[in-house]
Formats: C-alpha cells, structure tokens, sequence
C-alpha cells in the first residue's frame, strides 16, 4: 500500500475539554480526534502515523482554523463527513488537503491569527487602540508569557481593535506565539482599557531588561485560533462540514446572548 499524508483544518468549542493534548484520564481534543481516526479505520497508531499538530491550546481555549496532519493508507477515508461521524458536534473537521510525507503540521506553518472576545465594561477604546500600535513589530514579550526556556522574542505582524455590539473584538497575526501570550495581552489591554494603567506602561513591559511585571492571563474561554498559515498548503472545503458547524455555533452564540442580556438587566 501507498502512504499518503493528509491535513485536516479542525475547529472546536473547547469549553469542556482540559486543552488540545492528550492528557491521561483527561478529556482532550486531541484525545477524541483520535479516537475518531482509528473507529473510522484512517489511522491505526498515532506515532506510526506521525500524527502533528499546529498548535497546543490550553483548557477552554476554541479554535475555527486549527490544523492536523498524519499519514495514512486509507486515504480516501480521510473525508471531514468521515471523521466527523465519530466525533461529537463540539469538534468537526471542515477541510483537507495532501500534503508531503516531510510535513509537520506545527513546524511549517508560518503564521497564526486568535482572536479574543471581550465584553465591553466600558473601556476607552482609543487607549487600547493606541496599545495595538505599540505591540506591532518585534519585541520582547517575557513580561506577556510563561515560557521559562528559549527566545521571548516574537515578531506579531498585526492586532486590530473593534467594537461589536456589546462586545470588544481583538484580533492578533504573528508568526508564532509564547505559553499564554494572547491572554496576558489582553490583560494588558483591558488594563489600559479601564484607565488602571496607560499606554506608557505598555512600552515598559515591553523591555524586561529593564522592567519585570507578572500578568494574569485572560480568562479562556474568550480565545479562538482562527487560523493557521501555510505555504503552499491548498485545503478543498467541505461545505456540509461548514454548514453543520454553524448550527453548532449558533447555538453557543444564543447562549452566551442570553447570558449578556441578564448581567444587563443585573446592571
């Protein structure tokens, strides 16, 4: 038989799952895609398929661009309405692509895009807007992660700040990210955002030499992987994937609306 390595673009509501890997007697996401791959008969073993993927999101994190890659000799079992028959509605895969025997889902990619949700408490969006542009280009993010070991140095290519409806959309692209790092940004943001602290602060914690300031990180729940970039990847999407996910998400959505208009009447 003839191995063929596949790429499958996944998302998930990670609310009740303890992160992406496996994790003994832990519900996981990695865990359950697995487990799927092999009832479906796609993989047999996860390290002889060399399974990969782009990232690692930690407890209640979400993803909609999330990729995953393994080898396989059942490739035309690889579908997403394959594996998303085994799996349950809270994970789907919606893409795929082949991809070279040599690829590994974390290593070649070479960006990634979150995006937080934040209900908006009144903060100064101009200030956190002023933020955004202090963030941009190369710099030392010690002071915004967890990592002990390695570079601190990351280079974030964009963040863009919004307001939509009642809540405070903030967008950030870079090549890679740090342990944390998106979530104890938008600490800093929400900081300078209720007037706590200014932009100035900002640039302060953004040279570690000099200044060294712990940060708790966001809550999880509002953080999604939108996406995750590659060279010369082309993923074919599955429509029907697409369509099922919606519904699922529409109904998280009515939820979390439902629960915005209850602390306003609180309020």
């Amino acid at each position: 038989m003839t191995t063929t390595k596949i790429a499958l673009k996944l998302a998930y509501i990670g609310t009740k799952y303890s992160g992406f890997q496996t994790q003994p007697g832990r519900l996981t996401i990695e865990g359950t895609l697995i487990q799927a791959l092999k009832k479906v008969g796609i993989i047999n073993d996860q390290q002889m398929a060399r399974f990969s993927a782009s990232g690692r999101t930690d407890k209640g994190v979400h993803a909609l661009g999330a990729v995953v890659a393994f080898e396989t000799d059942t490739p035309m079992l690889a579908t997403a309405r394959n594996v998303n028959s085994e799996l349950p509605s809270d994970i789907w895969t919606w893409g795929r692509a082949h991809v070279p025997l040599s690829f590994d889902a974390r290593r070649a990619a070479v960006g990634r895009s979150y995006r937080y949700i934040l209900y908006d408490s009144g903060y100064d969006i101009h200030a956190m807007r002023d933020v955004s542009e202090r963030l941009q280009g190369i710099h030392d993010f010690k002071n915004f992660t967890l990592e002990k070991n390695g570079s601190t140095i990351r280079e974030i290519k964009s963040v863009a700040v919004r307001v939509l409806g009642s809540f405070v959309i903030i967008d950030v692209a870079a090549d890679s990210f740090l342990w944390n790092m998106v979530r104890r940004i938008v600490t800093g943001f929400t900081l300078v955002g209720s007037g706590k602290r200014d932009v100035a602060w900002v640039e302060e914690m953004l040279n570690p030499d000099q200044h060294e300031e712990g940060l708790m990180a966001a809550p999880p729940h509002g953080l999604i992987l939108t996406q995750v970039d590659y060279n010369d990847v082309n993923f074919v999407e599955d429509e029907y994937a697409k369509t099922r996910a919606t519904k699922m998400l529409q109904k998280e959505i009515l939820y979390h609306g439902v629960m915005t208009e209850v602390l306003k009447m609180l309020r």
